[in-house]
């Protein structure tokens, strides 16, 4: 039996018999860790352990039960607006169940961090760039898996797509994903690539240009950077089916909330 204390954010929470919780935490040394929160409703955990809430937590570990539970939890941030907005709340949800689902990509420190700079970004945004910064999200946790396309060059000739001008051709289609290779294919060489896929994802050159600047550039940098709704469009679709598609399962809360998200 011991107490320790580590910093976390509530991931989710389930309900566990009549009075207590079964809470998912995720933590930068452990990353996915469970804990039930024992109490009722006059409890005074029920609303410091909410989802989302960041601090730290106090926990006490029995090994020979192989159990543990929260004694105490001092919040460090929380996220009021999430409770007036259902795209945030749906968003962060999705995104935990990712980090669940994939036990933070191997890497709980960089999961906890990208994990709190979406939800403390989303907090401090509109909807409208909270939804870009769910996009930004999953694209960087591809990275996090170890995953993610090359948005830069063509994964068959190596030609760059950020070498030539925007014209009309590369407004509508600048690279097609390649799920054999996860990479893009370059107009050039689509004949070759296009029968081999079974979902086609065609990106213009401005949503390539602006995956390639959230991979290089620092977060400050890209939230300067403004894309109008069709790339936003597109680029939403597109990252929802890669993340699938890595993960290879469903996440079920994009599915019941995908007419919000």
């Amino acid at each position: 039996m011991r107490s320790s204390s580590t910093f976390a954010t509530i991931l989710a929470l389930k309900q566990s018999g009549e009075n207590n919780r079964s809470v998912t935490l995720l933590t930068p040394q452990d990353g996915i860790v469970y804990a039930t929160l024992y109490g009722g409703p006059k409890s005074k955990f029920r609303s410091l352990v909410s989802p989302f809430n960041c601090g730290t937590a106090y926990l006490y570990k029995d090994e020979t039960k192989n159990s543990c539970k929260i004694t105490d939890f001092d919040v460090k941030s929380y996220h009021p607006s999430f409770r007036e907005n259902l795209f945030k709340t749906y968003a962060a949800s999705f995104a935990s169940e990712i980090i669940i689902k994939s036990r933070c990509a191997g890497s709980p420190e960089q999961a906890f961090y990208l994990f709190n700079g979406l939800l403390d970004g989303m907090e401090q945004s509109t909807e409208n760039n909270s939804r870009l910064g769910l996009i930004r999200f999953l694209w960087r946790y591809t990275g996090i898996l170890g995953m993610r396309p090359d948005a830069q060059f063509c994964c068959q000739c190596g030609k760059s797509f950020l070498a030539d001008k925007i014209d009309q051709n590369a407004q509508t289609f600048c690279g097609m994903y390649s799920e054999r290779e996860n990479g893009f294919v370059c107009r050039d060489c689509l004949s070759n690539a296009q029968t081999e896929n079974r979902n086609s994802f065609f990106l213009s050159k401005t949503s390539l240009t602006y995956l390639q600047a959230v991979s290089v550039l620092k977060p400050k940098d890209v939230r300067e950077i403004i894309i109008d709704e069709k790339t936003m469009i597109e680029l939403k679709d597109f990252c929802y089916f890669l993340i699938q598609n890595i993960c290879g399962t469903r996440f079920l809360s994009l599915e019941s909330g995908i007419a919000i998200l």
